[in-house]
């Protein structure tokens, strides 16, 4: 199972069309996947090739509504579920997947496409 600890260079370009900038906590220094920094993305400081990033925290609090992020028992895949503590037909729940910043990542996806972000 792959360790990580933040998005990749992919998934950075698709969370910065969708989500506010200023909610990344890295970013990729001139779009290069070999220099990162860690520091909150400012607007007024990065040249135009710098690409926010966002680490496993950041995205759990970009996430609203009640989240629970399990390893799935006996399978080394993470699950990650959205639910508002009210209605249990609201729950949002996406599965196998190789670590919680991916799981994340896909949540973040969906959310966004049913207008619940």
């Amino acid at each position: 199972m792959a360790t990580k600890s933040y998005t990749d260079l992919e998934q950075s370009r698709k969370l910065a069309e969708i989500l506010p900038l200023d909610s990344a906590d890295m970013y990729y220094i001139n779009g290069d996947i070999d220099k990162i920094m860690l520091r909150k993305w400012e607007n007024d400081m990065h040249d135009e090739d710098d690409i926010p990033c966002w680490s496993l925290a950041a995205l759990l609090k970009i996430i609203p509504d009640v989240v629970v992020s399990t390893m799935k028992e006996n399978s080394n895949k993470w699950e990650i579920a959205s639910w508002n503590g009210i209605d249990l037909d609201q729950i949002i729940s996406i599965d196998d997947f190789d670590n919680p910043v991916d799981a994340c990542y896909e949540m973040v996806l969906k959310l966004h496409e049913l207008n619940r972000l």
